[in-house]
């Protein structure tokens, strides 16, 4: 039986394995993200992926799959990281306010010790409604957005932020259920 390994500090990928029952270990992957804010490209999201795995994959001697992943915010085909600061996380919402963005989450997994991989991108819509200055100065008082690629988590915007989501809503969380299984059943365990 192959070990399966979660390269990622993050809670809400670590609660999205919990919540579909897999035996998991974390390993937190001591890549460092570097993106830049331009154009998108599922190349960069998919690159950062397999970076995050890769650095922990690399370290692994017996049988295991690792598994890293990366979530961005694209508005305007801009890509929305996480912010450095409140005044940048500010301008980040304020900048999405009333618009439709996407969500793009790339998973990458590495069966070692053979370091072959499987890399699977899921891409979701969100549409704010206006947010007002109030609303955006709370969210970011009481909540972190700096850990968060856009400024926010989807999972605790308080009633009033979202207009509309198409697509996966714990991809926009930083997983999709359903593309893990999918990423992982290419590897029979």
């Amino acid at each position: 039986m192959k070990r399966l390994i979660l390269a990622s500090g993050s809670p809400r990928r670590k609660k999205i394995f919990e919540d579909l029952g897999l035996d998991f270990e974390i390993i937190k992957s001591p890549y460092e993200e570097v993106l830049d804010n331009h154009n998108f490209a599922y190349e960069k999201i998919e690159n950062l992926a397999y970076n995050k795995a890769y650095e922990v994959a690399k370290n692994i001697k017996d049988n295991a799959i690792v598994v890293g992943a990366d979530t961005i915010v694209v508005l305007d085909n801009q890509i929305l990281g996480k912010p450095k600061d409140k005044e940048e996380a500010y301008k980040m919402l304020k900048a999405l306010s009333n618009k439709e963005h996407f969500v793009v989450t790339s998973i990458c997994a590495i069966e070692t010790p053979q370091m072959r991989k499987k890399i699977h991108s899921t891409t979701s819509y969100v549409t704010f409604n206006e947010l007002s200055d109030a609303m955006i100065n709370n969210y970011i008082n009481d909540f972190n957005p700096l850990d968060k690629a856009g400024s926010y988590g989807i999972q605790e915007l308080p009633q009033g932020f979202v207009k509309n989501i198409g697509g996966s809503f714990e991809n926009i969380i930083g997983l999709c259920p359903k593309a893990l299984i999918k990423t992982l059943s290419v590897f029979k365990q």
